[in-house]
């Protein structure tokens, strides 16, 4: 027989069987108080594989009783979607799910947009894409946007329990057993995605004979086996591929040594070695900078010793390279103050270079008065003397503000003092 996947079956039939998303359905929360006002705005439900959008979106039209369309915007055509206006407009409303939204193509947009706006199309839209970078405007702005989290172990051993025991839609008249460690495993391998879970669940059960007392037993081992592709989800294309980079910099910046590893440890999973390097050799000069200046050049050997190996060796210089850099001293003075340079520039504020500095390497340019006055620094005493650098206009501006976060750049501060000291 053809039966449907368990993780289908199981999908909720009503709001109060959804399983997380509490930020979203609870009670008081924006999706519960538009189903007790028995009105469903057109919407975007948006994150991870795995966490309950299409089942979300079925649920909630089925539980206002109104007729629900499910299509994808990848493999169904525009003719499929006609059909779906002709059945609403026969039912006189409609919940249409369309999964993939972000790949909605302009003629199929362009189709519906007139019957989203005269109600008669209920849009929810599934995508694991961030709408604000992947979604059409012309959708998004009529549509509001709802973002998913990845459930929680309590939430994915919540559903398995259920699908274990449902009579009509799980294993409750199988006499399916599982040990509390397969169930922890099942519920943390799968990284959030139900969905994944419920098919090691379904795979451990067809693939597991019964015992001797007509139980299928599902120890620790046949869940191991069962979710072996399942510990790590990690599209080093994907949205949330620059969700782990943000929080792999954050955390060097931030000093945790140990949050940084785990962040280094699923860009290495993901097989991401250029973006690595990439961002390694960034905050080495944004982050830690003047406080630990040997940092870049060390991260750059790192680098390219790593391209070198390859992985899985190319673990061992990275993590070297990690540990330096997240517990370094931090300073970010050198290109802040170029920044501050610059916006004096774009505004305009820049002034005419003092005669003293301009060029004198051609017949003329003293008749001109150019570079008359110059003092030649190595002339004197500690190789400096007075003299104003900076044009007019801006001769007092300081855009370096030196820190006292290592040995290197305190002794460079008191250089800096020194020389500020003695211009007064």
């Amino acid at each position: 027989m053809n039966q449907k996947p368990l993780a289908f079956r199981m999908r909720p039939s009503h709001m109060d069987e959804i399983i997380g998303q509490e930020h979203l359905v609870g009670k008081g929360k924006i999706l519960h108080r538009m189903v007790r006002a028995g009105r469903l705005a057109s919407m975007i439900l948006f994150g991870p594989p795995g966490t309950g959008k299409t089942s979300m979106a079925t649920a909630l039209g089925k539980t206002l009783q109104l007729p629900v369309k499910n299509l994808n915007a990848v493999t169904d055509k525009k003719k499929d979607m006609e059909i779906a206006v002709e059945e609403a407009k026969m039912q006189g409303q409609m919940v249409l799910v369309l999964d993939e939204v972000h790949r909605l193509d302009k003629g199929k947009q362009d189709f519906l947009l007139p019957h989203l706006e005269s109600n008669l199309i209920t849009l929810i839209g599934c995508t694991t894409s961030n709408p604000y970078h992947s979604i059409n405007p012309a959708i998004r702005s009529r549509c509001h946007l709802f973002e998913l989290h990845p459930l929680t172990h309590e939430d994915v051993k919540l559903a398995l329990t259920r699908a274990i025991a449902d009579e009509t839609k799980g294993y409750g008249k199988q006499d399916l057993v599982i040990t509390d460690e397969a169930l922890q495993h099942f519920a943390e391998s799968s990284n959030g995605d139900l969905r994944g879970a419920l098919n090691g669940l379904e795979l451990a059960a067809a693939s597991t004979p019964k015992d001797e007392k007509g139980q299928i037993v599902v120890t620790l081992e046949i869940a191991e086996e069962c979710m072996q592709k399942k510990s790590f989800s990690h599209d080093k294309d994907g949205d949330a591929h620059y969700d782990v980079l943000s929080a792999f910099q954050k955390s060097i910046r931030g000093s945790d040594v140990d949050a940084s590893l785990h962040y280094l440890g699923r860009l290495i999973e993901a097989g991401d070695l250029d973006s690595i390097a990439r961002r390694l050799v960034v905050t080495a000069y944004e982050d830690i900078g003047l406080a630990n200046p040997q940092a870049g050049p060390r991260v750059l050997a790192a680098v390219e010793a790593a391209e070198r190996l390859g992985f899985p060796e190319a673990r061992i210089p990275l993590a070297t390279a990690i540990v330096e850099l997240a517990l370094s001293p931090k300073s970010n003075t050198a290109y802040k103050a170029l920044d501050a340079a610059l916006a004096d520039i774009r505004n305009g504020k820049s002034g005419e270079i003092p005669a003293h500095l301009k060029d004198t390497h051609y017949k003329g340019a003293s008749s001109l008065g150019r570079g008359l006055e110059y003092k030649y620094p190595h002339n004197y005493e500690g190789a400096w003397t007075a003299q104003q650098y900076l044009p007019d206009s801006i001769k007092n501006r300081h855009y370096y503000q030196p820190k006292e976060t290592g040995k290197f750049e305190k002794a460079m501060k008191q250089v800096y003092d020194k020389i500020q000291n003695e211009k007064q």
